[in-house]
């Protein structure tokens, strides 16, 4: 790239050594890249306590740079558009990246000082990346089938790790981080594996289990701090506290009853558990705050909400997490069935601009996407084809959630050619993605044509979707004319 010798000429980064690795203060790091199709015009650096450090612009030719003046040892991240990746800083680095947003992760790559590890870990996410996506596909095999399966993947990993590094020296610390993401991966695998396995009627049998299935959890670290941004570390937590409560809900249950995941005592269990594990007060507050937020996003009992708020009250430390929470509340209060759709103004690709309420004329899906989510708009705008093809009388509404300049929403829609007439972006998309609730992409709502909420929260991605749909339409939930 002959870009970094003109960004590294010149640059002196004077740094000093430090005993303790993990708390080592750097007197100066250099961060700096191209991004190739950018998706705005800024890269956001964040701090390990998943706080703006900084706002890198680009410039004209795409680029950007920064030296940071003491900045602690540890793993950061940095944002575009809404693509994330984490980056291993310690003394005496001076990274540069380069990515095509068209293929983020593929096309990532680090140079200089500091590379070597980073590009590392990028290999482990984009392994763990894979083979997440082809867990499915083993989790029928036999227990000690599918336990012999992923235990050779991780030694096959781990041997990987160690040749390199035998041949590139990187730190204990560095080392840490990246074990930890091969670990943890293998590890959230074997957690998963009960739900796929057995299902919702033979949950019970978790127990049934060769008995080492679960040796690992011996050496889990609840309060690994270096790893709370991690993912393959959250992804691990989230899953085993999930199984973990299994065991409460048949203590608590007939031997046979049907596990039920949205069920209260089980998901207050949840809390529960998190809360006698994990001391540290960032992980924690986390794990409350999204166990807490899946169960509320679910539930149609305000009894059980109000429930399982009151333990999250009193469980977690965070003004900010609860503030949000008691937002998303409200929200979603003002999104029951049979109530109109909050006024949200949005923008069509000829730049009029209009309420959701406006473009509703008969009974309307409506959908989300992010231009930085290729797989998920392209499978979104693919589903909902499918199903105008089945439900012509039905009106489909899909609205971008970026923040950034409309140009890159008109780039994707006009590259996939996407249909105009139905595509729209939000004016204040923070605002409305709050106001909508819309914590994840799948969220679909479903409006009558007063664009009254008939379902404020379906999955079009489910197996019995049209069946539900067709429900609707019987019961004449949806008036199709």
């Amino acid at each position: 790239m002959r870009f970094l010798n003109i960004y590294l000429l010149g640059i002196f980064i004077g740094l000093t050594g430090c005993k303790n690795i993990s708390s080592s203060v750097v007197d100066s790091v250099f961060f700096g890249g191209e991004i190739i199709n950018p998706k705005g015009d800024e890269v956001i650096f964040y701090s390990r306590d998943g706080k703006i450090s900084d706002t890198l612009k680009l410039d004209n030719n795409n680029r950007f740079q920064k030296k940071f003046a003491s900045i602690e040892t540890g793993v950061y991240y940095f944002r575009h558009g809404s693509e994330i990746q984490l980056i291993i800083i310690e003394p005496n680095d001076s990274i540069m990246i380069r990515l095509n947003t068209y293929d983020f992760d593929k096309s990532l790559v680090f140079s200089g000082n500091g590379a070597k590890k980073n590009n590392y870990l990028l290999k482990t996410y984009n392994q763990n990346d894979r083979n997440n996506r082809k867990l499915v596909k083993h989790s029928d095999k036999e227990p000690e089938v599918f336990e012999a399966f992923v235990n050779k993947r991780h030694q096959r990993q781990l041997k990987d790790f160690n040749r390199f590094t035998e041949n590139k020296k990187i730190s204990e610390y560095a080392k840490s981080i990246i074990k930890a993401n091969i670990d943890y991966n293998i590890y959230a695998d074997k957690e998963i594996y009960p739900f796929a396995y057995f299902g919702e009627n033979k949950m019970v049998h978790v127990k049934d289990l060769p008995e080492s299935f679960y040796a690992f959890r011996d050496n889990i670290d609840y309060n690994s701090d270096h790893l709370s941004e991690n993912f393959a570390y959250k992804r691990y937590l989230f899953f085993h506290f999930d199984n973990m409560a299994v065991n409460y809900f048949y203590n608590n249950n007939e031997f046979h009853s049907k596990f039920d995941r949205h069920e209260l005592s089980y998901n207050k269990a949840k809390l529960e558990l998190i809360d006698s594990l994990v001391q540290n007060e960032i992980i924690k507050n986390n794990l409350l705050k999204y166990k807490t937020r899946a169960f509320v996003n679910s539930s149609n009992s305000q009894d059980d909400i109000n429930e399982i708020m009151a333990s999250y009250l009193s469980k977690t430390t965070s003004e900010e997490d609860i503030k949000y929470m008691n937002g998303l509340i409200a929200s979603l209060d003002n999104l029951k069935p049979g109530k109109g759709l909050p006024d949200i103004n949005i923008i069509n690709v000829n730049d009029e601009e209009y309420t959701i309420a406006d473009v509703v004329k008969k009974p309307t899906l409506i959908y989300f996407w992010s231009t930085n989510t290729k797989k998920h708009y392209k499978n979104s705008h693919y589903r909902v084809k499918e199903l105008k093809a089945q439900f012509p009388k039905m009106g489909f509404m899909s609205i971008n959630i970026n923040d950034n300049p409309d140009k890159f929403w008109k780039e994707t829609i006009n590259q996939y050619k996407f249909d105009l007439n139905n595509e729209y972006r939000f004016k204040n998309p923070k605002e409305a993605l709050q106001t909508l609730a819309v914590n994840y992409l799948y969220k679909v709502i479903i409006v009558d044509r007063k664009a009254n909420i008939i379902n404020p929260n379906v999955n079009i991605f489910s197996k019995d979707f049209e069946g539900k749909l067709n429900d609707m339409i019987q019961k004449k939930e949806l008036v199709l004319r």
